[in-house]
C-alpha cells in the first residue's frame, strides 16, 4: 500500500493524469459531436473532371492543389456547399479584382459545378449542401424566421433582405431572387464579409425559417408602395419631397389667387 500511495505522489502523476483526461474527451466528442460534413456519393471519374476543371481555371489563383496563395484562401476544407455557392452563383472564378466578387451568369453548367464540388470536397470535410427538405420554405415559419432574420441579418441585408451598403465599397446584397439552396449554403458558409451561421448558432430548422420569411419578402408589400424598401430614409424623402412639395405648391396657387 505504501508502494501504491507513492507512485500516486510521483511528480509525473498530474501529466499522465492531464493526458489520460484529454484523451478520454477528445474521444467522447468524436463520438458524440455532430459531423457538418454529409456524405455524399460521388465517383472518382467525377473527382478527376472536377481536379482537370480545378486545374484550368482556378488553379491560377488558389495554388495547383487548392493551397492557396497569398492573398487568396486555402479552399482545403471549405466543404461541398461554399464551392456551390460561389460557382453556382457566379462569384467564381472572378472576372477581376475587386472589393468583393459579385454575382454573374454562372460560368459553369450543373454538370461541371458538381465536378468541381466533388473535387474540392475530397480535398477535406465540411459543410454539405442541404437536402431539399433542409430548404423547403412551406416547411418553415415565416414568423419566426423574420424575428431570427432581423437579429442576425437586418443590419447588412435590410430588415426585409433588399440589401444594403457596407465599408469600403462592399454591399449586402438582396435576398429577393437568391434560390433557396444558395440562401442556406451563404449561411453555413459565411462568404465574404458575411459570418458564419453553424448549426450551433442557428440550427438548421431555424435556417429553414429565415428562407421561409425571405421567400414571403418576394410576394411584395403588404403595406404597399415598397419604395424600395429602405425603410424610414425613403419614407423620409418621400414626405419631405413630395408632401412639403405640394404644401408650397398650394402655398404658391393660394398666393397668387389671392393678388
Amino acid at each position: 500500500m505504501k508502494a501504491l500511495a507513492a507512485r500516486r505522489h510521483h511528480r509525473l502523476a498530474p501529466v499522465v493524469l492531464l493526458l489520460l483526461a484529454l484523451l478520454v474527451t477528445g474521444g467522447v466528442y468524436a463520438a458524440l459531436a455532430p459531423t457538418q460534413a454529409q456524405a455524399e456519393t460521388v465517383s472518382t471519374e467525377d473527382i478527376e473532371t472536377g481536379k482537370k476543371l480545378f486545374q484550368a481555371n482556378c488553379a491560377t489563383c488558389h495554388g495547383p492543389s487548392a493551397e492557396g496563395t497569398e492573398g487568396v484562401p486555402s479552399l482545403v476544407g471549405v466543404g461541398a456547399a461554399a464551392v456551390d455557392f460561389q460557382v453556382s452563383t457566379g462569384r467564381m472564378p472572378m472576372q477581376a479584382n475587386g472589393p468583393q466578387a459579385e454575382a454573374k451568369p454562372a460560368q459553369f453548367d450543373a454538370e461541371d459545378t458538381a465536378a468541381l464540388v466533388a473535387y474540392v470536397s475530397s480535398l477535406g470535410p465540411g459543410p454539405a449542401i442541404p437536402t431539399d427538405e433542409q430548404i423547403d420554405p412551406a416547411l418553415g415559419d415565416a414568423s419566426n424566421g423574420m424575428a431570427l432574420f432581423r437579429t442576425n441579418c437586418a443590419m447588412c441585408h435590410n430588415a426585409v433582405g433588399a440589401g444594403g451598403a457596407l465599408s469600403e465599397g462592399k454591399f449586402a446584397p438582396s435576398l429577393w431572387e437568391t434560390s433557396e439552396r444558395n440562401i442556406y449554403q451563404a449561411m453555413q458558409t459565411g462568404p465574404q464579409s458575411m459570418p458564419v451561421f453553424n448549426d450551433a448558432n442557428v440550427t438548421p430548422d431555424e435556417k429553414r425559417d429565415i428562407i421561409a420569411f425571405l421567400v414571403e419578402q418576394r410576394e411584395g408589400s403588404a403595406g404597399g408602395a415598397a419604395l424600395g424598401a429602405l425603410g424610414p430614409v425613403s419614407e423620409g424623402v418621400w414626405a419631405w419631397v413630395v408632401g412639403l412639395g405640394l404644401l408650397i405648391g398650394a402655398a404658391v396657387w393660394i398666393g397668387a389667387k389671392s393678388s
